[in-house]
């Protein structure tokens, strides 16, 4: 009797890390980073200039406001918005190549970011991260100390706002305070079990 061999094909995913400000995005992804997870981490692009340190292609794709504007006009941008006057936007060809290299993409955008991606590549996995209640978002929010009063007013407003688009995601994570690796565990489980899926995702850009 002759061996039949079997060959799953294994796409790489667009991971889509969203939620309310406060849930600790950045901080999720910097400790993915820090673990040294195989994973390409989106560089979004902006308009504005480096500040001191800053590194092109690393923090930030830094374009001439010319440029971005003609990457938008191609459709080269996955994701964009005008931020503070600034424009900021995900460009193609960094998933692209990404995914010719066969890792996976992770990238962080807003709530309304999340809801463009599921439209644009209805194949992304969404992950919405929050904390335990709006209580410790507020707190979040407040303890950092980065916003002024009228901003920390207007984001911590939108909190409700922001969990009332939890159906447009695939999965939740709460990032529980002092748990932050707990999180980042449960991230890199749900991208495991998605590449065990009967009928993979396929992203097309």
């Amino acid at each position: 009797m002759s061996e039949t061999v079997f060959t799953f094909p294994r796409y790489p995913l667009l991971v889509v890390l969203s939620g309310p400000a406060g849930a600790g995005k950045d901080s999720v992804i910097r400790r993915m980073k820090e673990r040294g997870l195989p994973f390409h981490f989106v560089v979004t692009a902006t308009d504005r200039p480096p500040r001191p340190g800053e590194v092109h292609g690393v923090d930030y794709f830094f374009l001439s406001t010319e440029e971005f504007l003609r990457l938008e006009r191609e459709g080269e941008l996955l994701e964009h918005a005008v931020v503070y006057g600034q424009h900021k936007g995900v460009p193609k060809q960094q998933i692209r190549e990404a995914f010719a290299s066969g890792k996976d993409v992770v990238m962080r955008v807003d709530v309304q970011g999340a809801a463009t991606i599921r439209r644009l590549a209805p194949e992304a996995v969404l992950i919405f991260l929050t904390a335990e209640s709006g209580e410790e978002l507020a707190r979040r929010l407040e303890q950092r100390g980065t916003d002024p009063p009228e901003q920390l007013i207007q984001r911590i407003g939108k909190l409700a706002e922001e969990m009332a688009c939890l159906d447009l995601f695939d999965y939740v994570v709460v990032n529980r305070e002092g748990q932050l690796d707990r999180a980042v565990d449960q991230i890199v489980a749900i991208m495991e079990a998605e590449h065990c899926r009967v009928r993979p995702r396929r992203v097309q850009l």
